[in-house]
C-alpha cells in the first residue's frame, strides 16, 4: 500500500479512495491505522507536555499527591504507550458498536468493512488532530469520512450511512446524560442543598443560661 498517497486521498478525494481500498485486508488496514496513530502520538506529546508544563505551577501539588512527580522520560513512554493501545482498542470496539447500527440500515458486507470505514476515516483526525483548535475541524472531517466510508464499503445510501453513524455517536452521549442526571438526583437526595439566607440553628441557639 502507498500509505502517503492514501493519506492524501482520504483528505482530498475520500469517496474515490474508499473505492480503492474495498479489497484491503485486515493486516494492511491495521498497519495503515497504526502508522497514523504513531504519527499522532509523536506530534501530540510535545503539545501535551507544553500544556502540562503550563499547568504545573497551578496543579503541581495535586500531581505530586497522585504520585506523578515530574514528567520524566519514563512517564512520556507510558503516555505514548497508553495512547497507542487506547487507539487500537477504540478501533475494534468502536467498529463493533458502529456495526450494530450499520447492519439494521442495510450494511451487509461484514464487520471488517465497518472497521475499515473507521480506520481510514480517522485519517484527518489522526494527522491533524494534535493541532489546538484546528483539531476540532479535523474531527468533523473524520466524522464525514466515516459516513462516506460506511456508504462506499457497505454499498448503502448516504442517508442510511449518516443515520447509522449519528446513532452510534448520539446513543452513548444520551446514556451519559441520563447517567449523570441520575447520579445528580441521587446526590441531591442524600445531601441537602444549602438555601440562600437560611442557616440551620446551632445547638447553642437553644441553650438558656441559668440564673
Amino acid at each position: 500500500m502507498e500509505y502517503v498517497d492514501l493519506m492524501k486521498g482520504f483528505v482530498l478525494s475520500p469517496a474515490e479512495t474508499f473505492r480503492k481500498v474495498k479489497d484491503t485486508d485486515y493486516s494492511d488496514t491495521l498497519v495503515y491505522f497504526l502508522i497514523l496513530v504513531l504519527i499522532n502520538t509523536v506530534l501530540s506529546i510535545p503539545v501535551m507536555l507544553f500544556t502540562l508544563s503550563s499547568m504545573w505551577s497551578v496543579f503541581g501539588g495535586i500531581f505530586a499527591m497522585l504520585g506523578f512527580g515530574t514528567l520524566t522520560g519514563f512517564w512520556i513512554v507510558i503516555i505514548a504507550f497508553t495512547m497507542i493501545i487506547g487507539a487500537l482498542v477504540f478501533l475494534f470496539i468502536g467498529a463493533a458498536w458502529l456495526h450494530l447500527w450499520v447492519y439494521p440500515v442495510g450494511g451487509r458486507n461484514g464487520y471488517r468493512e465497518t472497521l475499515k470505514a473507521i480506520a481510514f476515516g480517522g485519517t484527518p483526525a489522526l494527522l491533524l488532530g494534535w493541532i489546538p483548535l484546528f483539531g476540532i475541524l479535523a474531527g468533523i472531517w473524520s466524522f464525514v469520512l466515516s459516513v462516506l466510508g460506511v456508504r462506499e464499503l457497505h454499498g448503502i445510501s448516504t442517508g442510511r450511512a449518516l443515520g447509522a453513524v449519528i446513532l452510534a455517536v448520539i446513543v452513548p452521549l444520551l446514556i451519559l446524560v441520563v447517567l449523570a442526571a441520575f447520579l445528580f438526583i441521587a446526590y441531591t437526595e442524600t445531601t441537602p442543598l444549602p438555601v440562600a439566607g437560611f442557616y440551620p440553628p446551632t445547638p447553642t441557639a437553644f441553650f438558656i443560661p441559668g440564673p
